[in-house]
């Protein structure tokens, strides 16, 4: 159930940090030894591997960027509108909530770019590459609750709170499911 209190989405923004940000273990395989392996497989050398990986990295946000940027500039104009004071004391919570997890997943998501740009030639490239793959996990995190808040309030403003209740589970359950836990499947079976 969604709430509208202040601490929910900061536990959650703390719960979805703690666990995306804990990355000290290497990951199945991925070992500093295991870089032999991976050079005997893809012909790359540690450098041109990392140079494709950031490549790949920033390619990713290119096609994940515009989604989010239009969804925060609809987010922008909507309390302008007509039948925004339309909207009960939960649904304007949830909308705030929405509006603010788009607005850090914006800017954990444009943030590898920037600062691919800002140490661009600094030697740096396998720690950029590591933050970068960080902030996007933790941009994506982000980017759940403000799909799903967007759904839940015109879905409630629409249909009623059962049925906006009802659709935001299901999309939470999608979205966990389709963006995390199915890559996390291959990830523990070293796939």
């Amino acid at each position: 159930m969604v709430s509208s209190e202040p601490c929910c989405p900061l536990m959650l923004c703390r719960i979805f940090a703690e666990c995306v940000l804990y990355v000290e273990e290497p990951i199945c395989g991925m070992e500093e030894g295991a870089l032999g392996g991976a050079e005997q497989r893809t012909g790359e050398d540690r450098q041109e591997r990392t140079a494709r990986e950031l490549i790949e990295l920033l390619n990713e946000l290119r096609v994940i960027l515009p989604g989010v940027q239009f969804l925060f500039a609809f987010l922008l104009t909507v309390p302008f509108s007509q039948r925004f004071a339309d909207l009960d004391g939960l649904e304007t919570g949830a909308f705030f909530v929405t509006l603010l997890c788009t607005a850090i997943a914006t800017a954990l998501l444009m943030a590898p770019s920037a600062q691919h740009r800002v140490l661009w030639r600094e030697g740096v490239r396998e720690q950029r590459l590591k933050l970068g793959n960080t902030l996007t996990i933790v941009g994506l995190a982000f980017l759940v609750p403000a799909m799903v808040g967007a759904v839940f309030v015109i879905s409630g403003f629409i249909f009623g709170l059962v049925t906006a209740v009802v659709v935001t589970i299901l999309l939470i359950l999608f979205f966990a499911l389709l963006w995390f836990v199915l890559p996390l499947r291959y990830r523990e079976d070293g796939d």
